[in-house]
C-alpha cells in the first residue's frame, strides 16, 4: 500500500532562501570582490539646477591611489542617454538623460564626476577637492506652477509638461460621457489630494561590481532587472549584447528602487572598459535618498457624481504627476497604470482620466511598490469615504451599493479591464467579522457623546489591483517597449534531482521555495530534490523579470508548462520502458502506471535511462529537459477588504493604530508563510505613506530629508499587530489559479489608515489632512476646522475639497 504524500502546494514550507540571509552567508553584491578589484565614488551636484561653469580635479588626482577621474566631458562620446522605454504619447518630450552631467545639472543630487581609487576611502577622500564652479538657474520644484512655463527643467524642449494622457469611456466605447454624468448628479464630491513623494528604503543598499577581464563584460548588481537591464546597457552603452554577462546575486530587496538602469551601473561599466580593471561602487544610505528614483508625487484633483441613494454616476480624475528632472526606465507610464484602477471594485458608468506629466528639478521619479494602482486606490477609496459622509450612509454599506457582486463575473469595467473572478461580499464579510466592525462602530458613538479627548476612527478600504504585469498585446497597445511573457526551463538530471531555470528574478519574494513545491507536486519529486537558478543571464538566458506581482501569475506558469513538457517527454520513453502505449499509461505522484495494472515506473527512473541512452524509442533525444515561454492574456486581479481603526487624541494629534484587519482573496495560495509575509510587509510600507514618510525639499531643492533621522520608516516597534485571513476566488487566467500578492497590502491600507484618521475627527469638522498624517498636520486640521464644512488646508500642497449638491454653490 503506498503511503499518501502530502501536497506540497499549500504548505507553510519554511524558505530554503533563508538559511544562507539569516546566517550571513548571503552573496550581496557588496560581500563579492575580485584581484585588483578598484573602487568607485561619485560627485554628485550640490545645487538642483545649473550650469557647470568648471570642474577641477587636479587636486584630486593628486591624492594618493587615486587612479582616475571621469566627468561628464570625458564620456561624453560613449555614455550615451539612459533608456526611457515608455514614450506614452506620440508626442512625448524627452530630454538626453546622462550617466555623469556634462554640462548642466537638474536636480540636486545627479552624478556629475566619478573617481575610481585603490580604495573606498582614498576614492571619498579624492571627492572631498574636487572644485566645482556653478552658475546657478531658475530652480522648478512646484507641478502646479511648473506647468505655467515660466522657469524651465530643460529649455531646449520649450516646455516643462512632459505628456498629456487621456482616456475617456465615451470615447472608448467602455461607458458613458463623463461631463454629462457630472451635469446630471445630484450629488457632486469634489477633492484634491496630494500623494506625497516616497522613497524606495530597501534593505541592502544599491551596489554595481564589473569585471572587464575574460571574453565578457560581467556586471554583478543589486539589481531587479537582469535581462533587462543586460539588453540596455547593450544599446545605451553600444557594446554588444553577447558581450555583456549581468548576475543579480542575493538582492536585499527592491519595491521597485532597483527597477532601473542607473548612472551607477553605465558608469561603473564604461570605467571598467576603459581600464581594463574591474570596479565596484556601493552606495551609502544618504546617498541612496538623494539619488536613487523616487515614487508617488501626484496631485490628484477628483470629481465624483451620484445620486442620492448612493449610486455613483461617474468619475473624473485629473493627474500632474511629477517626472523629477528626467524620464528613466518607466516613469512616464507609472500614473498610467493607475488610470484602469481609479474604478476599482465599482460599477461606474461614465469616466475620463488625463494626466499631465510635468519635468521638475527633483530626483526622478519611478515605480514605487504597487506603481500608479496605490494612488488610484487611495483616491477612489477616501472618495467613497466623502460620498458616505455626505449621504450619511455606511461606508461599507454605499461600497456594496456600487460593487461588482459575485454573481456578475466576468466583469468589463469602464476602464476597459475585464475581472475575472471576485468575491467581494465573501472577503468584507469576514473582515467586518474579525473586526469587530459594529462594536467598534458602538464604541466610536460613545466616545463622541462623552466628547473624549481620544477619538475613535475607523477606515474602510476595498480594494482590487491589475497585476501580473505581463500581456504583451497590452503592453503594446500602450506603447511600452517590451513584452511581458516570461521564460522558464526544467532540467532532470540522471540522479533524479530538479533544476529549475527561473527568468523571473527575486529579491526576497521565495521564489526558490514556491518554484521547487510547485514543481514537487507536479513531477513527484521531493521538495528538498529541487533546485531553482535564477539571476544570471548565462544560466537563465531568457526572462523578463520581477515587478508588477508578476512573478507567479506569469514566471510560475512557465514553470509549470516547462513541467508538462517534461512529463509528456517522460510518458513516451515510460511506455517504450513498459512496452504499452502512451495512452495506457497515468501519472501521478511520479509514476508512470500502465492503467489497471500495479506495472510502473518513477519519472526518476526513466532519467536515468535517457541518461545512459541505452534502449531509448526510434527518433526520441536523450533528454528531458525542457523550456517554456507563457504569455497570459489577462492580467489578475486580487482583492480584498482592509479594516483599521485608529485613536486620535484631539489635544496632540497624535495617531494610534487600535485594529487593524485585512481579508485579501488572492486565488489559490501556493505557500501561506511566504504570503503573510508579503500582506505583513506590504501592509507596513502602506501605513508608512499613511503617517511616517515624506521625502521634502527646501526652496533650493535640497532634499531635507536625506537621512533616517529625517526621512521617517517605520520599524516593527511603530506598527501594530496585524489580524489577517484569506478568501480564495481561483483565477481563471492562469492554470494554477492564482493572483498576485507581493503590492496588495500597500496598494490597500494607505487609504484604510487616512479614512480611520479622519472619521476620528469628522465630527470636528475636518475632512482631509495631508499625507503623512503627522501629530503636527492632525492637530493643525483639528485647530482649523471650525465647521464640518469648513474644510482644510494643509502643507504640501494638501488636501482642498469641497462638497455640492446639484443646485449648489461649489
Amino acid at each position: 500500500m503506498t503511503a499518501t504524500v502530502e501536497p506540497e502546494v499549500g504548505r507553510s514550507r519554511l524558505r530554503k532562501e533563508d538559511a544562507r540571509l539569516i546566517t550571513g552567508r548571503t552573496r550581496w553584491t557588496d560581500n563579492l570582490a575580485l584581484p585588483g578589484l578598484l573602487h568607485v565614488a561619485f560627485l554628485r551636484s550640490t545645487s538642483a539646477h545649473a550650469r557647470i561653469a568648471s570642474i577641477d580635479t587636479s587636486a584630486a588626482k593628486a591624492k594618493p591611489g587615486v587612479i582616475a577621474i571621469l566627468t561628464g566631458a570625458d564620456l561624453a562620446e560613449e555614455q550615451g542617454s539612459l533608456p526611457c522605454a515608455w514614450p506614452i504619447t506620440e508626442d512625448m518630450k524627452a530630454p538626453p538623460a546622462p550617466s555623469l552631467a556634462i554640462d548642466t545639472v537638474n536636480f540636486a543630487g545627479e552624478a556629475i564626476a566619478v573617481v575610481i581609487a585603490r580604495g573606498k576611502a582614498e576614492a571619498h577622500d579624492a571627492l572631498e577637492v574636487i572644485d566645482v564652479d556653478y552658475d546657478e538657474l531658475p530652480v522648478v520644484l512646484d507641478m502646479a506652477t511648473a506647468i505655467d512655463d515660466t522657469d524651465l527643467v530643460h529649455p531646449d524642449l520649450g516646455t516643462n509638461k512632459s505628456a498629456l494622457w487621456v482616456f475617456d469611456s465615451a470615447e472608448a466605447g467602455t461607458g458613458s460621457d463623463v461631463e454629462e454624468a457630472i451635469a446630471d448628479a445630484e450629488v457632486l464630491i469634489e477633492r484634491t489630494f496630494r500623494q506625497q513623494r516616497l522613497i524606495p528604503s530597501f534593505m541592502e543598499p544599491r551596489s554595481v561590481m564589473v569585471d572587464p577581464t575574460g571574453e565578457q563584460l560581467t556586471m554583478w548588481s543589486s539589481t531587479q532587472i537582469p535581462h533587462i537591464l543586460r539588453l540596455m546597457l547593450a544599446l545605451t552603452t553600444n557594446t554588444p549584447e553577447h558581450k555583456i554577462r549581468v548576475i543579480a546575486p542575493d538582492v536585499g530587496g527592491g519595491f521597485g528602487g532597483k527597477l532601473q538602469v542607473t548612472p551607477e551601473e553605465v558608469v561603473c561599466l564604461l570605467a571598467a572598459k576603459r581600464l581594463g580593471k574591474p570596479v565596484k561602487w556601493t552606495e551609502s544610505r544618504s546617498e541612496s535618498l538623494v539619488s536613487g528614483h523616487h515614487g508617488r508625487d501626484q496631485i490628484q484633483k477628483l470629481t465624483l457624481a451620484a445620486r442620492r441613494d448612493g449610486t455613483v454616476t461617474g468619475l473624473k480624475v485629473e493627474l500632474l504627476a511629477d517626472m523629477g528632472a528626467y524620464l528613466r526606465l518607466v516613469t512616464p507610464g507609472v500614473p498610467i497604470l493607475g488610470a484602469f484602477m481609479f474604478n476599482a471594485i465599482y460599477k461606474i458608468p461614465a469616466y475620463r482620466f488625463a494626466c499631465t506629466n510635468v519635468f521638475t528639478n527633483k530626483t526622478p521619479t519611478d515605480a514605487y511598490r504597487g506603481a500608479g494602482r496605490p494612488e488610484a486606490t487611495f483616491a477612489i477609496e477616501r472618495l467613497m469615504d466623502e460620498l458616505a459622509a455626505e449621504l450619511d450612509l455606511d461606508p461599507i454599506e454605499l461600497r456594496e451599493k456600487n460593487w461588482i457582486k459575485k454573481d456578475e463575473f466576468p466583469f468589463t469595467t469602464v476602464a476597459g479591464m475585464t475581472y475575472d473572478s471576485g468575491d467581494y461580499e465573501a472577503a468584507t464579510a469576514r473582515a467586518k467579522e474579525l473586526f469587530d466592525y459594529d462594536g467598534l462602530r458602538a464604541e466610536q458613538r460613545e466616545r463622541r457623546r462623552r466628547g473624549d479627548v481620544v477619538q475613535l476612527g475607523i477606515g474602510t478600504s476595498t480594494f482590487t489591483e491589475m497585476c501580473g504585469l505581463a500581456p504583451s498585446r497590452v503592453l503594446g497597445a500602450l506603447a511600452y517597449a517590451a513584452g511581458g511573457w516570461e521564460h522558464a526551463a526544467i532540467r532532470m538530471l540522471p540522479s533524479g534531482k530538479v533544476e529549475v531555470v527561473t527568468g523571473s528574478s527575486p529579491h526576497g519574494q521565495g521564489h526558490e521555495t514556491a518554484w521547487s513545491q510547485i514543481v514537487a507536486d507536479q513531477l513527484g519529486v521531493p521538495f528538498d530534490d529541487i533546485e531553482v537558478l535564477h539571476g544570471d543571464t548565462q544560466i537563465s538566458a531568457r526572462g523578463m523579470d520581477t515587478y508588477g506581482s508578476r512573478s507567479l501569475t506569469v514566471g510560475a506558469m512557465a514553470v509549470l508548462k516547462a513541467g508538462e513538457k517534461v512529463i509528456a517527454k517522460a510518458r513516451k520513453i515510460a511506455a517504450h520502458m513498459m512496452e504499452c502505449a502512451e495512452d495506457d499509461l497515468e501519472f501521478a505522484g511520479g509514476q508512470f502506471t500502465v492503467r489497471g495494472t500495479d506495472k510502473s515506473t518513477g519519472i526518476t527512473d526513466v532519467a536515468l535511462a535517457v541518461f545512459a541512452g541505452h534502449d531509448l524509442p526510434d527518433g526520441i533525444e536523450p533528454s528531458l529537459d525542457a523550456e517554456a515561454t507563457f504569455d497570459p492574456e489577462n492580467f489578475s486581479f486580487p482583492h480584498g477588504t482592509h479594516l483599521c481603526a485608529t485613536e486620535v487624541d484631539t489635544e496632540t494629534g497624535l495617531v494610534k493604530i487600535r485594529k487593524y484587519v485585512c481579508v485579501d482573496d488572492i486565488g489559490k495560495v501556493i505557500n501561506p508563510m511566504i504570503v503573510d509575509g508579503q500582506v505583513h510587509g506590504g501592509l507596513a510600507q502602506g501605513l508608512a505613506q499613511a503617517l511616517y514618510e515624506e521625502a521634502i525639499h527646501d526652496e533650493t531643492g535640497t532634499l531635507t530629508t536625506g537621512t533616517f533621522a529625517d526621512y521617517l520608516v517605520p520599524s516593527a516597534a511603530d506598527l501594530p499587530a496585524f489580524v489577517t485571513d484569506r478568501t480564495v476566488s481561483p483565477s481563471t487566467t492562469n492554470a494554477l489559479g492564482v493572483k498576485g500578492v507581493g503590492e496588495a497590502g500597500t496598494i490597500a491600507s494607505t487609504p484604510a489608515v487616512v479614512n480611520a484618521v479622519i472619521d476620528a475627527v469628522r465630527h470636528l469638522g475636518v475632512r482631509d489632512i495631508p499625507m503623512p498624517c503627522t501629530p503636527m498636520r492632525v492637530w493643525s486640521a483639528i485647530q482649523g476646522a471650525s465647521t464640518a464644512e469648513s474644510g482644510i488646508r494643509g502643507e504640501a500642497g494638501g488636501g482642498l475639497g469641497s462638497i455640492d449638491t446639484a443646485g449648489g454653490s461649489r
